[in-house]
C-alpha cells in the first residue's frame, strides 16, 4: 500500500510513502514518516494499493488508531480549500498533540460513528440579555454530546466551571497540559464524557449523537485568530452543523452584520421560527450623548459625564471611562465630519511623517485639506484623549477618588495597576480590553470619551466594533446607572441604536451601507500580502500576483499597497462566494513550490481585523 501523508507544512499536496509489510493503517490517522532529513507527525489523506521501492517507508504510527473519520477528514479538505491552507497545517492546528495516554500504547477507540445524525440540522441565535443561561439550560437538556467553542481560554476556563454544575466538562484548549487534552479526546470518542469546551482547537472534537455545537460571542474577532487555517469559527461550526446534521447555537450580544444577515435570509440554518431568539429585557441604562463640536480641547469630560460620575461615586458604585490610544485619520472639530476616500467610503489613514492621507482599501493616497470639506473649518485634527492624558485630568477633578488605568495586558507603567490588581478603584480609564473585566451590572457609569476615534479606523467594520462596545459597556451598568457618550457625531445610528435598545436599528441603517460599497455580507474579501527582502523584488513579485488575480473575471482588484518599508505590498480583492475557489485557480503558479522564490505570498480570506 501506498499512503498520501500531509504534514503542517505550506506544500499543499500530500507525500507519498510506502507502508511497511503487515501495517494495518486508516485515513485519518496519525503517522510518523521521514522529511526533509528527520521524522515528523502526518496525516494519512489517502490510501491506495501500489508499491514503488523509490518511496520511503513510513518510520512508525504516532497513534494506533484513526483520530479523523472520513466525514470529518472531508470537512477538513474543506476548510483547507476555503481558507487557502494545506490539509496538514489544518488538521495540525484543529487536533490535540500526539501524547501518550499514561505512556501506554494501548489501541484507542475508532473515531466516533461516520454516519450523521437523523434530525434536520437546527441553528438559534441567542442574543439579549440572559443568553449565556439560556445556553446552560439547552446544554442541560441535550441529549447527546456538547462542544462549547469559546473565543479565548480564559473564557474555556470560565465555562468549564460554569458548566460543572451540568456535568464533568473537558477542556480541549492549550490552557489545559497536553496529556489531559489527548485523554479527554479519548474519552468523548469512546462515550465516556458528554461536555466539552474549548478554543478553536477544539472544532473537530468527537461528540456522541445526538450532537450540539455552541458558539460563544460568535462576532468575537478572536475565534479568528493568526495562524492556519484562517477561517472563523463561526463558518466551521456552521458547516459541521450541517454535515452532522446536529444542533448548533450560536451567542452574541450584538451579532456580526454577516450573521444577521443570515438570520433576516434564512440562510446557514439561521432565520425562520426559532431562528433568532431574544431575551427577556433587564434595566437599561439612560443614555446621554453629549455633543463635543467645538469643545473637549482642554477637558476630557463634558458637563454631563462630569456629573454622572460624581453621582455614581456618591452613591458608591464604580466608574469605567473608555478611551482609546487610536488618532489614524483626521476628523474635522468643529462639525465632525471624518475625511474618507470618495471611492471607497472607508476613513482616510493619516501619516503624520509623510503629510498625506492613505486609502488601505484602493490605494488612494490625497494630501490633507486646508479645510473641512463639509463646513469648510480650519480645525482639522488626528489627536484625542489617550489614557494617561484622562488620568491625570480625573485626577484634579476628583482628588479623593481612588483611580486605576487600564491599557491592555503588558501595559502596565509606574503608579498604574489594572482593574483585577485594583478591585477597590472607584474609577477605571482604560481602552476597550477592560470592559472585559467587569460582569453585568458592575457599574454605575460608563462614559466614552471620545469614540469618534474608533470610527475614523480606516476599516468597513468600524462602525460595527464602536456598536459592539457601546451595548456591551451598557450591559454592563446596573439599575439606575448612566451611559455617557462623547462625540462630534452624536446623529451617528449606533450611538441612535443603543440609546433606544434597538439592536435591528442598527443593521437597518449598516445594511445599505454594506450593500452599496461592496463589503460583506453582500461579496467576500481577501486580503493578499507580498513580502520580499528588497522593496525591488517585492514591487516585482507584487505586480506579478495584482496581473494574475486581474486576469479572473468575477475578481475586483485594487491597486498594490505600500508597507512596511516599501519592502511589502497589500492587494485587496473582492468577489462572490466562491472567492476561495477563484483565488486559488488565479494564484496557481504561485501557490507551486518555485526554485528561485524571492518572497513570500499570505492569502488571508474573509479578514476580520483590518490591517494597520
Amino acid at each position: 500500500m501506498i499512503a498520501d501523508v500531509a504534514f503542517d507544512v505550506a506544500v499543499l499536496p500530500p507525500f507519498s510513502y510506502r507502508v511497511p509489510d503487515g501495517w494495518r493503517v486508516a485515513t485519518g490517522q496519525r503517522v510518523w514518516a521521514p522529511l526533509r532529513g528527520g521524522a515528523r507527525v502526518g496525516m494519512i489523506t489517502a490510501l491506495r494499493e501500489g508499491d514503488d521501492p523509490k518511496l520511503k517507508p513510513l518510520a512508525a504510527v504516532a497513534e494506533p488508531a484513526a483520530i479523523l473519520s472520513d466525514r470529518q477528514l472531508d470537512l477538513v479538505r474543506w476548510i483547507a480549500a476555503e481558507s487557502l491552507t494545506s490539509v496538514g497545517a489544518t488538521a495540525a492546528a484543529l487536533l490535540p498533540p500526539v501524547v501518550d495516554e499514561d505512556g501506554s500504547r494501548s489501541d484507542p477507540p475508532p473515531p466516533t460513528s461516520d454516519r450523521p445524525g437523523t434530525e434536520a440540522p437546527r441553528v438559534e441565535l441567542l442574543v439579549g440579555t440572559g443568553r449565556e443561561r439560556r445556553l446552560v439550560e439547552r446544554i442541560a437538556a441535550a441529549r447527546g454530546g456538547v462542544l462549547v467553542v469559546v473565543p479565548d481560554v480564559e473564557a474555556a476556563a470560565r465555562w468549564a466551571r460554569r458548566l460543572g454544575r451540568v456535568g464533568r466538562a473537558a477542556r480541549l484548549d492549550s490552557g489545559a497540559p497536553d496529556a489531559e487534552r489527548a485523554r479527554a479526546w479519548r474519552a468523548l470518542a469512546r462515550g465516556e464524557l458528554r461536555l466539552a469546551v474549548g478554543t478553536r482547537s477544539a472544532l473537530l472534537a468527537p461528540l456522541a449523537a445526538p450532537a450540539t455545537l455552541a458558539l460563544v460571542d460568535e462576532h468575537d474577532p478572536a475565534h479568528k485568530p493568526p495562524g492556519a487555517p484562517r477561517l472563523h469559527s463561526r463558518d466551521i461550526v456552521l458547516a459541521r452543523g450541517m454535515r452532522d446534521r446536529c444542533a448548533v447555537v450560536l451567542t452574541s450580544a450584538t451579532p456580526s452584520v454577516e450573521t444577521w444577515w443570515r438570520a433576516d435570509n434564512g440562510l446557514g440554518g439561521l432565520g425562520g421560527p426559532g431562528g433568532r431568539v431574544e431575551g427577556t429585557p433587564r434595566p437599561w441604562p439612560s443614555v446621554t450623548l453629549a455633543d463635543t463640536r467645538g469643545i473637549l480641547r482642554r477637558e476630557p469630560l463634558t458637563p454631563p459625564l462630569a456629573r454622572a460620575v460624581r453621582e455614581s461615586l456618591g452613591a458608591g458604585r464604580r466608574v469605567l471611562l473608555v478611551v482609546s490610544r487610536l488618532t489614524s485619520a483626521l476628523a474635522c472639530d468643529e462639525c465632525g465630519e471624518i475625511l474618507r476616500c470618495p471611492e471607497c467610503g472607508l476613513a482616510l489613514a493619516w501619516s503624520r511623517a509623510g503629510r498625506r492621507l492613505d486609502c488601505r482599501l484602493c490605494g488612494r493616497t490625497l494630501p490633507p485639506p486646508e479645510t473641512c470639506p463639509a463646513c469648510h473649518g480650519r480645525r482639522l485634527s488626528p489627536f484625542g484623549w489617550g489614557a494617561e492624558r484622562v488620568e491625570h485630568a480625573v485626577r484634579r477633578r476628583f482628588p479623593r477618588a481612588r483611580i486605576a488605568r487600564w491599557e491592555g495586558e503588558g501595559a502596565r507603567r509606574r503608579g498604574v495597576r489594572a482593574p483585577r490588581a485594583s478591585a477597590d478603584a472607584d474609577i477605571v480609564i482604560g481602552t476597550r480590553a477592560a470592559l472585559r473585566h467587569f460582569g453585568p451590572g458592575a457599574l454605575g457609569c460608563a462614559g466614552f470619551v471620545a469614540p469618534d476615534q474608533l470610527l475614523r479606523l480606516p476599516d468597513f467594520r468600524a462602525g460595527e466594533r464602536l456598536f459592539e462596545i457601546l451595548w456591551a459597556a451598557a450591559e454592563r451598568i446596573g439599575s439606575g446607572g448612566a451611559l455617557v457618550i462623547q462625540s462630534q457625531n452624536t446623529g451617528h445610528y449606533a450611538f441612535d441604536a443603543v440609546a433606544r435598545r434597538d439592536l435591528a436599528a442598527f443593521y437597518r441603517h449598516e445594511m445599505p451601507l454594506r450593500a452599496e460599497l461592496g463589503y460583506p455580507p453582500f461579496r467576500r474579501l481577501a486580503i493578499v500580502s507580498v513580502t520580499a527582502p528588497s522593496a525591488a523584488e517585492a514591487r516585482r513579485l507584487g505586480d506579478g500576483v495584482a496581473g494574475a488575480l486581474a486576469s479572473a473575471p468575477t475578481l475586483t482588484v485594487y491597486p498594490p499597497a505600500t508597507a512596511r518599508r516599501d519592502r511589502a505590498r497589500r492587494i485587496v480583492v473582492k468577489g462572490h462566494g466562491d472567492l476561495a475557489t477563484r483565488l486559488a485557480e488565479a494564484l496557481g503558479e504561485f501557490r507551486r513550490p518555485r526554485p528561485r522564490s524571492r518572497g513570500i505570498i499570505d492569502i488571508e480570506v474573509d479578514p476580520v481585523e483590518w490591517p494597520s
